[in-house]
């Protein structure tokens, strides 16, 4: 088989919608050109500077056809490795691969990968409002569109109700109250069961904003709800806890959206301590591991619900579709609808189509990049202060 040797890497800096995003074009000698994402928006010219002063050069006239051995090769090049700077990067080249085999083989990535599990994936949506009635507002109107399953918030993550004992000498941050978040959770739930009933699937994310006892006493009293999953209880370096929860409630877990590592997932996925697996494919390097992390949990009746946030390229958005109809035991599929922007950035976005997310048949990924449209559009420079998390007496806690 001719090789197929990399020309040339190409990251591009856009921020069509209202997030900073990554994307990685890597051109080869037959003229077929692969897409990826590498989207860390907190720290984009990180990734930026790894792919274009140590990822090219080492990947510069090598056989793109040989995506395992360059996935290595990329993650062990500099010792140090399973980071998040790393990781997107890797993750940006290795997408970009799976896209030129698909491309050159005349197949989309999921016949890649087996061919079809399932016709189509169910998505979720994210509601949000300031009260109780403004989210079951907004979740009718989603209900409407078709959409059967809905995360709901109250003032987004922790919450934005009053906070009481506020101190007076307050460093910068985003401020919410513990147990007063606690609280707007259950009457949320409360108010939207009395009126939705159980037709819909509600989920909610704690984000990890909450204490590892306060966690499962929140998971415990949502138990009542049935909700489909309660997202991030807990943060990566308190996942000892999941054994806690699980002891004591039957509200089904999904966690993993900030693992960089596979000691990070392995022990909890073979005690089956959680029932979504969570993590974000570019943040674990790409197509590659993602594939191997969704079998590991297949063996323990883990299901997948890859991360799908507003912070992904369309890109992302397709490869994490590509996975979920190959895959059995994929679940559910985080979605955020396109705008007019981003469909133009990005010709073959991905859409909605009454609740779910059907495959393309195009050639690989499926998503094309309009550089020159995507330059058009400037970076957030901002200090993001949403990961500023502070209790009320300054205190910072995970975001």
């Amino acid at each position: 088989m001719k090789p197929t040797l990399i020309t040339d890497i190409e990251v591009i800096l856009t921020r069509p919608k209202d997030h900073n995003l990554i994307a990685v074009k890597v051109h080869t000698d037959q003229g077929v050109y692969g897409l990826g994402c590498a989207t860390f928006q907190q720290r984009p010219l990180a990734v930026k500077n790894v792919i274009e002063e140590y990822l090219k050069p080492l990947l510069i006239g090598r056989d793109a056809s040989n995506i395992n051995d360059l996935w290595n090769m990329m993650m062990v090049n500099a010792y140090w490795r399973n980071g998040p700077v790393l990781n997107n990067a890797v993750s940006g080249i290795d997408m970009a691969l799976w896209d030129i085999k698909g491309k050159l083989a005349g197949m989309p990535l999921y016949q890649l990968l087996g061919g079809k599990a399932k016709d189509a994936i169910d998505v979720y949506y994210h509601a949000d409002g300031a009260t109780p009635e403004e989210v079951e507002k907004n979740v009718r109107a989603l209900m409407d569109k078709g959409f059967r399953h809905i995360r709901c918030q109250m003032g987004l993550y922790g919450g934005k109700a009053a906070i009481p004992h506020i101190n007076k000498s307050q460093t910068p941050g985003a401020y919410y109250d513990q147990k007063a978040y606690m609280r707007s959770v259950v009457e949320l739930f409360t108010h939207l069961r009395s009126k939705l009933g159980y037709e819909v699937e509600l989920l909610h994310d704690i984000h990890e904003r909450l204490t590892p006892n306060q966690a499962l006493q929140l998971v415990k009293d949502l138990e009542q709800f049935k909700p489909y999953f309660i997202e991030d209880p807990l943060p990566p370096h308190q996942t000892e806890w999941l054994e806690m929860i699980r002891h004591q409630t039957s509200t089904p877990i999904a966690i993993g959206e900030l693992f960089n590592n596979p000691m990070e997932w392995r022990q909890i996925v073979e005690k089956r301590q959680l029932d979504f697996m969570r993590v974000h494919i570019s943040q674990i390097g790409g197509i590659t591991p993602a594939i191997k992390l969704a079998h590991l949990c297949e063996n323990y009746g883990v299901r997948m619900a890859w991360h799908g946030p507003q912070d992904m390229t369309p890109i992302g958005h397709s490869v994490n579709l590509h996975l979920n109809i190959a895959l059995s035991n994929s679940a559910i599929q985080e979605w955020d609808g396109p705008n007019d922007n981003i469909r133009k950035a990005f010709p073959g976005v991905i859409e909605a189509d009454n609740g779910y997310l059907y495959p393309t048949d195009l050639p690989g990924i499926g998503v094309d990049l309009d550089v020159e449209f995507a330059k058009t559009f400037d970076l957030d420079w901002g200090v993001q202060e949403w990961t500023q998390s502070r209790t009320p007496n300054g205190a910072i806690h995970t975001p």
